[in-house]
């Protein structure tokens, strides 16, 4: 399983989720990829202050906030 956030530096909601991952997934095999929309004109373009974005697997499951339990649900834990 791949969960994918846009983010961009200095982001306090992409810090904030990228902390509730870290928790969901800590005993679980899944590859987290973050990537800096900053400096990227298509990625600004479509995601601006949007962000964070999380994708997993490709598909989009959360946009500025996601609770652990949510996230749990949404791997198939909770």
């Amino acid at each position: 399983m791949t969960l994918t956030m846009y983010s961009r530096p200095g982001c306090h909601l992409c810090d904030d989720m990228m902390a509730v991952i870290r928790r969901v997934t800590s005993a679980r095999r899944c590859a987290v990829e973050t990537i800096d929309i900053s400096g990227r004109p298509d990625l600004e373009a479509r995601y601006g202050v949007d962000i964070p974005v999380l994708l997993v697997d490709g598909t989009r499951v959360a946009q500025h906030r996601i609770s652990d339990a949510e996230l749990a649900r949404i791997l198939g834990e909770g």
